[in-house]
């Protein structure tokens, strides 16, 4: 049964309306800090820790809770006599919940000039023993982190004479080794990011030691094939933007393979600023197309390559209507994404139960890690957000882009930065029209791209042509003219450039060099 409480929060959320319902209950607050001084203007009765103790706050408040008093009531377990026995003789009463959230660290760190001192002021020691003393004792003491949490312990606590639930109690247990684990973290992660001038207000985006939390979303059937087993994780700092905090409106569980179509996907089509349609076949992509509507975008990207659009996961960065949801509902779809959909759309897609649809809030805001797992490590790079801008491009041939083809040459070089490597993209008229992905040298993906054009029976002639890096022989840009491409896009960069460069003059074709490659593994 709860008797006493002690409420000391940084996360000062519901608080108030919390530590007042707990009154109405009869339980005796302990406060601290900051905390006490709300309780006190909220009018409600509580002791101060240092009235307690009979010992005050030192060190510039660095020493208010770490005292017996506080802990021995926290530890002591209830049904142990000798335990009861130990605090009877030292006048020490049972603590039977802790309401405590931490100083706000990695907030302080985020500071833009937040200095090594002030970083180190924010970590947060009282709070956090007294967490894990009580996480510990979860037999005997309530504890609550988050306050999401305080309605819930409520309810349990008036329906059951201020008793919370064993296995409420080890759940909120669980939670606060997760939370200060995940502070630890961080505390560890910005200490290591310093390096040797650990006074610089700076820190190195790769740190020495780099700790990551992930918290399961769910259990999957099984991994990239049935032998493998598999989960999906979210990183609770996800941006808004990310997959990870898609909501499912309907259709069959999620796999392995439908999440990670889906991711690429999703970053493919929010790069654009129109609306356009994205559809994945095995994480590349198989047609792109903006439009002045997600209908019509969809009806060019599906032209790419019909035949791989079976079983595909599609994309919009816009919500879908009536209109696009029954083109969509004609053929079979794996998943498909959006940032909304109307009330009509969703009826259409009712009908095809096993379509699993899902709503991803639609951001630009990118996550700070862009993760790769290999044998026994972590590959560790900054996402890949460069899309270049038309002053940045370098024309080096003689022949310059008309207007349409330089858009068509931005439109293929978003695309391309998206497709596995090695990879060409043959555009027009803002779709694709041929796409080689993922092949070992560059001429056979020019070569490919040129085939499911020609199977999709798409003319090439006076198309844009993407390379995700340079050409390194001029075989590549030999394939893709003869197939009738008239300008072309690429990084640059080969010991050969000037070779590629003559043999696009001598075609009179126009070529752009971005600076910029997009390898893609």
């Amino acid at each position: 049964m709860i008797k006493q409480a002690l409420i000391s929060v940084s996360d000062k959320a519901g608080i108030s309306d919390f530590a007042k319902s707990l009154c109405q209950l009869g339980v005796i607050l302990l406060s601290t800090g900051g905390t006490a001084k709300l309780l006190a203007r909220a009018g409600l009765p509580f002791t101060e820790v240092a009235d307690y103790t009979g010992f005050p706050e030192i060190l510039d408040g660095r020493v208010k809770t770490l005292h017996p008093k506080v802990h021995g009531g926290i530890l002591a377990r209830r049904k142990i006599s000798a335990h009861m026995e130990t605090l009877a003789q030292h006048r020490i009463l049972t603590i039977d919940m802790l309401v405590v959230n931490l100083y706000p660290f990695e907030k302080t760190v985020a500071q833009e000039k937040c200095s090594l001192d002030k970083a180190i002021e924010n970590i947060d020691i009282g709070g956090s023993t007294m967490l894990r003393s009580a996480a510990k004792n979860y037999h005997d003491v309530t504890v609550v982190t988050d306050p999401t949490d305080y309605a819930s312990v409520l309810d349990e606590m008036r329906a059951n004479r201020n008793t919370v639930s064993y296995t409420t109690n080890l759940r909120l247990a669980t939670k606060v080794f997760t939370y200060t684990a995940q502070y630890d973290s961080a505390i560890t992660n910005y200490l290591t990011s310093l390096g040797e001038d650990c006074q610089r207000a700076t820190c190195n985006t790769y740190p020495t030691t780099l700790n990551l939390s992930f918290k399961k979303v769910q259990d999957l059937r099984y991994g990239e094939n049935p032998h493998e087993g598999a989960a999906f994780y979210q990183d609770p700092k996800s941006v808004e933007g990310s997959l990870a905090n898609y909501r499912q409106l309907q259709g069959k569980k999620l796999s392995y393979n439908n999440i990670a179509d889906a991711d690429a996907a999703w970053e493919c089509v929010k790069t654009f600023d129109v609306p356009a349609c994205v559809i994945i076949k095995h994480t590349n992509p198989c047609g792109v197309a903006i439009a002045m509507t997600p209908a019509d975008a969809y009806a060019k990207a599906c032209q790419t390559d019909p035949i791989s659009a079976f079983g595909s996961v599609i994309a919009f960065n816009r919500e879908i209507d009536e209109l696009a949801a029954r083109a969509v509902a004609k053929q079979f779809v794996e998943v498909l994404l959006a940032p909304s959909l109307t009330d009509s759309a969703r009826k259409v897609f009712s009908e095809k139960q096993n379509l699993r649809v899902l709503q991803v809030p639609l951001s630009n805001a990118v996550n700070l890690y862009d993760l790769k797992c290999v044998g026994g490590g972590l590959l560790v790079q900054s996402p890949d957000t460069k899309n270049v801008q038309p002053h940045e491009l370098r024309i080096v041939t003689k022949r310059h882009p008309v207007s349409k083809e330089m858009d068509d040459l931005l439109f293929a070089w978003r695309v391309a930065k998206f497709v596995k490597s090695n990879a060409i993209v043959f555009c027009a008229n803002g779709m694709t029209l041929g796409i080689g992905a993922g092949q070992m040298s560059r001429i056979d993906s020019a070569r490919i791209a040129g085939i499911k054009a020609q199977n999709s029976q798409l003319s090439l002639s006076g198309s844009a042509v993407a390379s995700d890096a340079f050409f390194p022989f001029r075989d590549g840009l030999d394939v893709v003219v003869s197939a009738g491409a008239t300008c072309v896009i690429q990084p640059g960069g080969s010991i050969r450039d000037n070779q590629i460069i003559s043999a696009a003059n001598e075609y009179n074709i126009a070529m752009v060099i971005t600076g910029t490659r997009h390898f893609r593994h």
